[in-house]
């Protein structure tokens, strides 16, 4: 009895870890419904700027950030990486590029109101040059640790 009190509690030890891993949202874009999820295997969380300044794009990990538009305050937003329904991301890989879909929405109100919309901008992921870039003009540096 003891020994399947112990397998139960590995079991759903292992379930639960394995559905967390593969959270994602469901939200409601201009192109419809749409999953995003910020479990991706690269360190995407972190500043990413325009020409070493601003305007800035702040990732955190937990789907949270802030967005700055050209001549614009940063503003708080979340965010996350399009996947399917099961949490897997979508993604194109290129020659030394890996390039995702990330959507984002305003959580502080505008100086002309709330935007409740889902936005959506290109994610690029350049390994020769250890670069990762949002809409191609943010951009930051980092380090690739292949996983064995």
């Amino acid at each position: 009895m003891k020994l399947k009190t112990i397998f139960l509690t590995a079991f759903l030890f292992v379930a639960t870890n394995s559905i967390a891993q593969n959270s994602n949202n469901e939200i409601n874009s201009k192109d419809g419904v749409r999953y995003i999820t910020t479990s991706i295997n690269y360190p995407v969380a972190g500043i990413y700027t325009f020409k070493g300044g601003e305007p800035i794009v702040e990732l955190n990990s937990n789907g949270t950030g802030f967005y700055q538009l050209h001549d614009q305050p940063k503003r708080a937003m979340t965010w996350g990486f399009e996947c399917d329904k099961e949490g897997a991301l979508k993604f194109t890989k290129g020659y030394d590029s890996t390039e995702y879909i990330m959507y984002y929405k305003f959580t502080s109100p505008s100086e002309h109101g709330a935007e409740e919309q889902w936005n959506k901008v290109e994610f690029s992921i350049h390994f020769n040059s250890l670069k990762m870039f949002i809409n191609g003009e943010r951009v930051k540096s980092f380090i690739y640790k292949e996983e064995n």
